[in-house]
């Protein structure tokens, strides 16, 4: 099972083989970015049900999750979907004559690789719910959506640099080519190769024109600072196929191992009926099987419990395990969702985890307007966590933009879960800074409720 690319020049007889392990086990998860009105939504319909869009917001409407979404035609928040693609590199997903969901479980089955979208929203006010996007899903890639007519506006410069601040490879996708002037095209080319390549990005930006660029973009994106730059219709259907070949050739960028301990953190909790509580999230490390034991925490005194996992959901299809890297939903035994928050985890007891209250972590000030100063208080990122956290002390006297430094941090609300070497993201309004935790402080033992 392989996904093949064969091209034969005249007179050369030169062929290109891109080989992909087709095992079933081949999953994506791509981030979607860019300013509000760039076609987010729009190009995911458009790739993931088969069928163009009618320009008035007919292919985004199957995405929306909420009523007021529809109504708006804007994302509030993190939406999903899915595209598969079969061995010969073929789109599986095929148009819905009803106009109904997609069936998740027949686009898997069939499918030898599936690339998850992550829906963002590109609003200024739901910025806080990208930055949950990008740093709880741990995304393999990120699109950055640019409006053709529009240009390099708001929030796009914001989401280029959230993206390279947590090391996520970027490509661009430049749409609405169909009603877009060609002067103002070039203009908007001319403006994000510039972007691209300044001294904050340092990226080599390649505009795919045809087969031979994606093959080539492709397979040195993930090592390379190479920025593919494609340009698209979501009406037309214009260079949509270079798009679907593109993510096909993809590969995974991490690797992990069944033989850790397991890691799980949680993104969202739900109460099903007849089910219970269910919590949804990303294995971050090892294996999970049904019916395993783990410890569920930190609850606000810092303990973990013992917890059931009841049934394991992947991709809306049940499954017996879940290996690192993959997103999926448990049932669980006995537990209240009111116990549950977001940036909880679930760990193998061989872990033995320790909750902590406070961290150092090396900081880079990305933008802030006036200085921050012992006693500071902001947003803290870190993957699925999202909490307040006020600054006790750093190794310089004040921090302005650009400057970097130690920084010794405590949480105001509850302890978290974390190790070394995260990385975070620190937010406050406009203010941003992001760095890599260093040490975290072990001030609670082990607390196991029987």
């Amino acid at each position: 099972l392989r996904q093949l690319r064969d091209r034969m020049e005249e007179g050369c007889g030169e062929t290109i083989y891109v080989v992909g392990m087709g095992s079933g086990e081949k999953n994506m998860e791509v981030a979607v970015v860019g300013n509000v009105d760039a076609g987010k939504s729009t190009l995911l319909g458009v790739l993931t049900h088969g069928e163009l869009d009618n320009g008035r917001g007919f292919a985004r409407q199957k995405l929306f999750r909420h009523k007021h979404e529809m109504e708006s035609g804007r994302t509030s928040s993190v939406g999903n979907d899915i595209l598969g693609f079969d061995q010969e590199g073929q789109v599986v997903n095929k148009p819905d004559s009803h106009g109904g969901s997609l069936d998740w479980t027949k686009i898997c089955e069939k499918s030898s690789k599936v690339i998850t979208f992550i829906d963002l929203a590109g609003h200024e006010k739901y910025l806080k719910t990208t930055v949950f996007g990008m740093t709880g899903h741990l995304p393999d890639f990120c699109m950055l959506m640019v409006g053709s007519n529009a240009g390099i506006v708001g929030m796009t410069k914001e989401h280029l640099g959230l993206a390279l601040a947590l090391n996520v490879p970027v490509f661009v996708v430049v749409t609405k080519i169909d009603m877009c002037p060609a002067n103002i095209l070039q203009e908007t080319l001319k403006l994000l190769q510039r972007l691209l390549k300044s001294p904050g990005c340092r990226k080599i930006p390649v505009l795919v024109q045809n087969k031979d660029d994606v093959i080539v973009t492709a397979s040195n994106f993930s090592s390379e600072r190479m920025c593919p730059i494609f340009q698209i219709s979501n009406v037309t259907g214009e260079n949509m196929d270079l798009l679907k070949m593109f993510l096909n050739l993809l590969s995974s960028r991490t690797s992990y191992r069944d033989d850790q301990p397991a890691e799980f953190q949680i993104d969202d909790t739900y109460s099903v009926p007849g089910v219970g509580t269910v919590v949804s999230g990303t294995t971050l490390r090892g294996l999970i099987r049904l019916n395993d034991t783990m410890l569920l925490g930190p609850d606000p005194l810092g303990s973990f419990i013992p917890i059931a996992v009841k049934s394991i959901h992947r991709k809306r299809m049940p499954v017996k395990e879940v290996r690192g890297g993959q997103t999926a939903s448990f049932a669980l035994k006995k537990i209240k969702r009111s116990s549950i928050r977001k940036g909880m985890v679930m760990v193998s007891p061989r872990l033995c985890p320790q909750a902590t209250w406070e961290f150092e972590a090396e900081i880079l000030v990305l933008h802030h307007p006036t200085t921050i100063s012992p006693r500071y208080q902001a947003m803290v990122h870190c993957g699925s966590i999202r909490q307040t956290a006020t600054i006790l002390s750093m190794n310089r006297d004040c921090l302005r933009t650009g400057d970097k430094a130690s920084v010794h941090f405590r949480f105001i609300k509850t302890p978290e879960y974390l190790h070394c070497d995260q990385r975070l993201v620190f937010r406050e309004g406009r203010t941003k800074a992001v760095g890599t935790i260093t040490k975290v402080g072990q001030l609670f033992t082990l607390g196991i409720e029987e």
